[in-house]
């Protein structure tokens, strides 16, 4: 039985020089023999291992007969994104872990072979999608991530008018301003976002709702609405020192080097935090110039929400970790960032998230010597919400209520997904959230 194939990857140098994409998908002398080791299963678990529902053996099927246009196709039925996703979706999580192959051997490389069939469909074009009949009716979308704009494809398609509302620049969301360019190319989010629009979806950006326009004018103008805002990112006020120059921001940082106008770094580097913003802002560090990059975690590993497999991209870049320390104010020298004065700790009773609580171990105070530090603490509701969309009913953490069934908020009528709802997923169940809401406001609409 053939081994489970690894993708080709830039070397340690040329990944940390710049921001080229580093894994560079599975060569056809691969993807053919690992389409083989599929099992075809009837009611394959892979199947319901993927939250957007896309038919996993149907498409190895076809990709082991070469068909790869027609599995990229299949694939696409079920995600707008299917590009991005194959490339930034945990599927080691997802679809591969049920995989019945892996009590035979290794699980089948379902994320590999899904990046092996959209490199395909891309280098040829993606087929664009037309709208459907004119309803008459007119939905409006706030917010251009992959919720929103899933969303919004989805209507087009079946005839309603749809326009979208994006506060920045450019659609795409955490696409574009959150995920990395060495993880995610901005022409694979590029030729996607164009497929998203292509049922003629109508898109106004720089448009901030509660600024530049309001909700209630919005609902006003329009049949239904959507509601994909996203999240912001938590911040590190209650730090002392926090605003120091070198003390940065991890949502803005990566926003600007995804805008190519990140602030170049030297000497050591830390980043406060264990998800994966903090390991893209650890690498994107690297990549800033950093001499050494090191993140600080209040817990062990075993308790970072990070996926595994960014934990070990990071460690191949050569990040270092330091477990069980928190920070307890940022040391200042001549006006800037000099060091972190932190503690250790230790686990004691499990706390909210139901993970061991981080106590402070007493007289371990000590510093880490840094020249910049970046604060990677999470991402929060955006604290404006509930202002700007009054009248819907938030829930204690400030993300948007909604019926799980349909994504119905309190105002009849408006609909959400996405991180704004679920608190800050996948890019994949954003696209989840968006196929749901269409399908909702559709039937609200056919009233």
């Amino acid at each position: 039985m053939s081994v489970r194939p690894r993708m080709k990857e830039l070397s340690d140098e040329e990944r940390k020089s710049g921001f080229d994409e580093v894994e560079k998908g599975l060569a056809l002398h691969q993807a053919l023999p690992e389409a083989s080791r599929c099992l075809f299963c009837h009611d394959a678990p892979c199947v319901s291992g993927c939250v957007a529902g896309i038919d996993v053996v149907g498409f190895i099927r076809r990709l082991k007969t070469r068909n790869f246009i027609g599995a990229a196709r299949l694939a696409r039925e079920a995600n707008v994104f299917s590009a991005v996703c194959a490339r930034v979706c945990p599927s080691e999580e997802q679809c591969e872990r049920p995989c019945s192959s892996t009590n035979l051997a290794e699980p089948i490389a379902i994320g590999a072979l899904h990046r092996f069939i959209t490199d395909e469909e891309l280098k040829r074009g993606i087929r664009p999608r037309q709208a459907g009949t004119p309803t008459g009716k007119k939905v409006a979308v706030i917010g251009a991530g992959p919720a929103g704009l899933t969303c919004a494809h989805e209507l087009a398609a079946q005839g309603h008018e749809v326009t979208v509302y994006e506060a920045e620049d450019e659609p795409g969301g955490l696409m574009i301003y959150g995920i990395p360019r060495y993880r995610l190319p901005r022409e694979v989010v590029n030729k996607e976002i164009e497929y998203a629009l292509s049922p003629g979806v109508n898109v106004k950006t720089g448009v901030r709702v509660g600024k530049d326009i309001s909700f209630d004018e919005i609902k006003k103008d329009y049949d239904a609405v959507f509601i994909g805002i996203g999240l912001g990112y938590r911040t590190q006020a209650d730090i002392p020192g926090h605003d120091l120059p070198g003390a940065l921001d991890a949502g803005e940082f990566l926003r600007l080097a995804a805008l190519g106008e990140a602030p170049r770094l030297s000497g050591d580097v830390a980043v406060i935090g264990g998800g994966n913003v903090a390991m893209d802002a650890a690498c994107t560090a690297i990549r800033a110039g950093a001499d050494k990059v090191i993140v600080l975690y209040r817990r062990t590993e075993e308790e970072m929400p990070a996926w595994k497999r960014e934990i070990e991209f990071a460690r191949k870049e050569g990040v270092e970790f330091r477990y069980l320390v928190a920070p307890l104010r940022f040391v200042e020298t001549d006006g800037k960032l000099a060091g972190i004065e932190c503690v250790s700790t230790k686990l004691g009773e499990p706390d909210s998230s139901g993970r061991p609580r981080p106590e402070a171990v007493p007289g371990s105070e000590h510093v880490v010597d840094v020249s910049y530090a970046i604060l990677a603490t999470g991402q929060a509701p955006w604290p404006e919400a509930k202002e700007v969309f009054s009248g819907i009913e938030l829930n204690p953490s400030g993300t948007v209520k909604v019926e799980p069934d349909t994504l119905a908020t309190s105002v009849e009528g408006v609909f959400a997904g996405g991180d704004a709802v679920n608190g800050g997923k996948t890019v994949v169940q954003a696209v989840t959230d968006g196929k749901l809401a269409a399908k909702s406001i559709n039937d609200f609409l056919s009233k």
